[in-house]
């Protein structure tokens, strides 16, 4: 599922999401990773593990917050 960016949204890293919600950075990743609308940069190497750079923009970052803090 593609979700459209806003290119003029502001995007968080994986760093300051981890900092806002005093997780580690690896967990913060697993959040987000496979979320619609983070934008996922890709540096395939041959015989080598992917790296992955993330930008969590703002609108995901808040649906996500609102998604995990509901009240049941």
């Amino acid at each position: 599922m593609n979700a459209a960016v806003d290119i003029n949204e502001t995007c968080l890293t994986v760093a300051e999401v981890a900092e806002r919600l005093k997780l580690s950075e690896e967990m913060a990743r697993r959040l987000f990773l496979n979320e619609p609308g983070v934008i996922v940069i890709c540096y395939p190497r041959k015989g080598v593990r992917v790296y992955r750079t993330l930008r969590i923009p703002e609108s995901v970052y808040a649906r996500v917050m609102t998604r995990f803090t509901k009240v049941a």
